[in-house]
């Protein structure tokens, strides 16, 4: 994936230049874990498109006045997302008690001190990534609304935002409920934005569409 390879060069770089904390800048020169490089490659850019406001190798301060790093943190807007790729070896597998309620501890830190949190399984992102990627727009789509065409009607955009917050393919009379509109109607605005290739049908047949989800 060419596009992504140069985009991914320029963010790493763009990245370093501004780093002026040595103790992160250290792991940047060392390069990114295969686990982050797949997840970014395979996931988050077939996704998203971009790399923009993604940090890797984020520095965080414990309760122990400690620090420990991110493997990738999500921050438009001064929010704060941590995504961490859970390699299957040393995370699952192998992992003995003491670094297990680390790692407990440390999800724990982070969402005490604000932050929204998403990790990954290194399998899921080799066997599953469409389902990663839906993960990942609805991880997005805590933080920021929707870009969405002003072509569209209101309850279209609406329906978009909707598709992208939930984490599982949505029914019209879920829809329908959200926007307090018929079941008739709710399928009506659906089937346009399918002919339009902003959704995709997750289930059903050609006569009757059974469920949606956001088109990735």
């Amino acid at each position: 994936m060419p596009r992504f390879e140069q985009q991914y060069e320029e963010w790493l770089k763009s990245n370093l230049e501004n780093e002026s904390n040595h103790r992160r800048k250290e792991l940047l020169v060392k390069g990114l874990g295969h686990g982050t490089v797949e997840f970014l490659r395979r996931v988050w850019f077939p996704a998203i498109g971009n790399l923009d406001h993604l940090f890797p190798e984020w520095e965080v301060r414990d309760f122990n006045n400690g620090y420990r790093y991110l493997d990738l943190a999500y921050m438009p807007g001064g929010v704060k997302g941590g995504i961490e790729i859970q390699g299957y070896g040393p995370h699952a597998r192998d992992l003995d008690v003491r670094r297990f309620k680390d790692l407990c501890r440390r999800h724990c830190l982070l969402a005490l001190d604000g932050w929204t949190f998403l990790p990954i399984a290194y399998p899921s992102i080799v066997e599953e990534p469409k389902q990663c990627q839906q993960l990942v727009l609805s991880f997005i789509g805590k933080f920021i609304a929707t870009d969405v065409s002003s072509t569209l009607t209101w309850l279209e955009a609406e329906t978009l935002r909707f598709a992208r917050r939930v984490l599982r393919a949505f029914t019209p009379l879920e829809l329908a409920h959200h926007l307090k509109v018929t079941d008739r109607h709710a399928r009506r605005i659906l089937h346009q934005l399918v002919k339009q290739q902003l959704l995709d049908v997750a289930s059903g047949g050609q006569q009757r569409n059974r469920t949606y989800q956001m088109r990735v």
